[in-house]
């Protein structure tokens, strides 16, 4: 009986974190809402089974842990990647939080070019590093 329960909440909370991502989409109404609905659908392109997530006031995206967020500010949609320093980045999209020990960020400034091929092997190797460390059983 619990489990239906939660999995209810689990339900309407995925559900309600859609809705705040396409609202925070909206809101922003000029290229950064472009950039994040497009980063957004990349994201799903690359990993179907990819839940979305609203933590820290921010849309995020998860599969087996972490993948990544989408921040807006002023200047830059910024693409966070939970565990960035741990992924071959061979393209080199990683511009942003290189100093971290764990996080690498992708700012995304007004007019850039997204390297959609580059960016999907990034998201698919971010899900397999989850999914490697995912608890099995």
């Amino acid at each position: 009986m619990k489990k239906r329960v939660s999995r209810k909440v689990e339900s309407a909370s995925l559900e309600s974190a859609s809705q705040l991502i396409d609202a925070r989409i909206q809101e922003l109404a000029d290229w950064r809402g472009e950039m994040l609905s497009r980063l957004r659908a990349l994201i799903k392109q690359a990993d179907p089974e990819v839940v979305e997530e609203w933590k820290w006031g921010i849309p995020a995206w998860s599969h087996d842990g972490l993948i990544s967020t989408g921040e807006t500010y002023k200047n830059v949609v910024k693409m966070t990647f939970a565990k960035g320093a741990s992924l071959e980045d061979p393209a080199g999209l990683f511009n942003s939080s290189l100093e971290g020990r764990v996080r690498r960020a992708i700012d995304f400034r007004e007019g850039d070019k997204v390297n959609e091929k580059a960016l999907k092997t990034l998201i698919r190797a971010a899900v397999a590093l989850n999914t490697s460390k995912a608890p099995k059983g």
